[in-house]
């Protein structure tokens, strides 16, 4: 796990059951939250990251951090409201590293949620921006990337996970 220095937070590896558990809303962005997107952008950028959902640091919040060297993006509540497009690509995670998955995904989507400041706001996110939206999203879905890969692949993976657990343990 990856450690922000200026937080206790650290990014959780599978097969940490956070990843795979279903986020929850939040009612109102307080200060809490606000310093949580802020230490959020901070360990992404450490770990080289372009987006970071809550639950991939060990929280049960629907939050995400995104910068795709177009600024920091800091949303909560994100839905998806509009999608069109597909296009399949080769997709890594930091809390599956080393690992990359082809995902097919929509090119262009539209994604609503709230701000730091408790205000909706609104993104028309295309190509590398709407890849990383619901690649996000799907973290608070309790979803990953080797969820999309074939069901042999899927095998390896979790063969590969167990024993680098395993050697983890010794």
């Amino acid at each position: 796990m990856k450690k922000s220095n200026s937080s206790s937070l650290k990014i959780h590896v599978y097969p940490a059951p956070i990843l795979k558990k279903k986020a929850k809303s939040l009612r109102f962005i307080g200060d809490e939250e606000r310093k949580l997107f802020d230490a959020m952008i901070e360990l992404m950028q450490q770990a080289g990251g372009v987006g970071l959902a809550a639950n991939q640091v060990g929280l049960d919040k629907q939050m995400l951090v995104i910068d795709i060297g177009t600024g920091p993006i800091k949303i909560a509540n994100p839905k998806i409201t509009k999608r069109s497009g597909r296009k399949a690509m080769e997709e890594g995670c930091l809390s599956l590293p080393e690992i990359i998955v082809k995902v097919k995904r929509a090119e262009h989507v539209v994604v609503k949620g709230i701000n730091e400041q408790n205000v909706e706001i609104k993104f028309d996110a295309h190509n590398l921006l709407a890849r990383v939206f619901q690649h996000e999203l799907d973290h608070l879905k309790g979803k990953l990337i080797i969820d999309y890969a074939p069901w042999y692949r899927k095998i390896l993976l979790q063969k590969k996970f167990a024993l680098s657990s395993k050697e983890k343990k010794k």
